[in-house]
């Protein structure tokens, strides 16, 4: 990679890659999912289940996301995917509140949130898929919140 991605990488804030993948909802489906995975030695990080009446989405970060991709392509899996950010959350319940107050101050909207199973530093950490990804990592890091990168949750 040149040195010009790299530093362009390093401006731009540690992301992950999180894939939204639609399921119908049917006895099995996830089981299907996280089994096709698991075979290809995937390991889900991070769920999310959304149910309505006929299908399901599943929002998810994996260690993996290049062998995820492969695999939900393969199986015939329609998903899409997008950046994240991953932060660590100090301990502490009131730090929740904390770190949403660092975004609002800085008027960033969160789309939607759920929590990592992976605790990289011994810490429970929270994926947030928010409007201006690059502007939030800054802000974050700003205030002293650790901002992770895909390297720190993959094994």
């Amino acid at each position: 990679m040149p040195i010009e991605s790299k530093t362009a990488e390093a401006l731009r804030g540690p992301k992950v890659r999180h894939f939204s993948v639609f399921l119908p909802n049917r006895v099995g489906m996830l089981m299907e999912l996280t089994k096709a995975l698991g075979d290809a030695n995937v390991h889900i990080c991070g769920l999310d289940v959304i149910n309505t009446a006929d299908s399901a989405i599943l929002r998810m970060v994996v260690d993996d996301p290049g062998r995820c991709r492969d695999v939900l392509a393969r199986k015939g899996f329609a998903s899409a995917e997008s950046e994240a950010i991953a932060v660590e959350l100090p301990q502490g319940p009131e730090k929740l509140a904390a770190v949403l107050g660092i975004l609002l101050t800085a008027e960033i909207n969160i789309e939607f949130t759920y929590s990592l199973m992976v605790r990289p530093r011994d810490k429970a950490v929270l994926l947030l898929h928010v409007d201006d990804e690059e502007f939030a990592c800054d802000v974050l890091a700003k205030a002293g919140v650790a901002v992770l990168g895909q390297a720190d949750i993959s094994r």
